[in-house]
């Protein structure tokens, strides 16, 4: 079998220039910017984002159950409490919108169709357009967030494992290529590590 292709990820610059798109005045602009964090910091699914339901995130302690995702398995994923404040926000916006607190998480909010589901489809096309007006020019779709989160959690943790119990994969040979991007970042930096320093001697 071939080497797997090596993921696109975001940078924590790229990452931050993404959200800052959102102006958070219109109410659609903040619901996006409040699922494309959520995505980045808990490396959701697109699926499993557009199926999140209120009854599942708990806005105090930070839990988010993602129930029946790929493979049918259940589990639970955590949010910092300082990462807290914008998700309240939009509910308390949502409801102000729809009228009443929808099923889902992140519904839709046009009249006579809110607060149902979002597509799947109107949320590849949404981050696409806000990339490309943050200046990203890598080629992204939804699953880059989800590859980013479990690079940046890798990175951070260094622990293969508990990125495989965040991602909800079965088999951690599929989970094995967020070593692979972390083991390039290295090769890169130590070869041009000292490089600017290495001076001729004498002629």
């Amino acid at each position: 079998m071939g080497k797997r292709a090596i993921p696109v990820v975001l940078t924590e610059n790229e990452q931050d220039k993404l959200l800052d798109q959102f102006n958070t005045r219109y109410v659609t602009s903040q619901r996006n910017k409040v699922m494309f964090q959520l995505m980045l910091n808990t490396g959701l699914r697109v699926s499993e984002a557009v199926s999140l339901r209120w009854q599942d995130v708990n806005l105090t302690s930070g839990k988010v159950m993602v129930r029946e995702g790929k493979g049918a398995k259940d589990r639970t994923l955590w949010v910092d409490n300082g990462q807290l404040e914008e998700p309240k926000k939009w509910k308390e916006r949502q409801v102000e919108k729809v009228g009443e607190l929808p099923k889902w998480v992140f519904s839709t909010l046009k009249e006579g169709n809110a607060g149902k589901k979002i597509s799947i489809q109107q949320v590849w096309k949404t981050l696409k357009t806000y990339a490309e007006k943050a200046g990203i020019e890598k080629d992204i779709s939804p699953h880059t967030l989800r590859h980013t989160f479990a690079t940046d959690l890798y990175r951070k943790t260094g622990k293969i494992r508990l990125v495989q119990k965040a991602l909800g994969h079965a088999d951690l040979s599929t989970t094995m290529i967020y070593t692979h991007i972390v083991d390039e970042e290295l090769e890169g930096a130590m070869k041009s590590f000292r490089v600017t320093e290495r001076q001729p001697v004498g002629i």
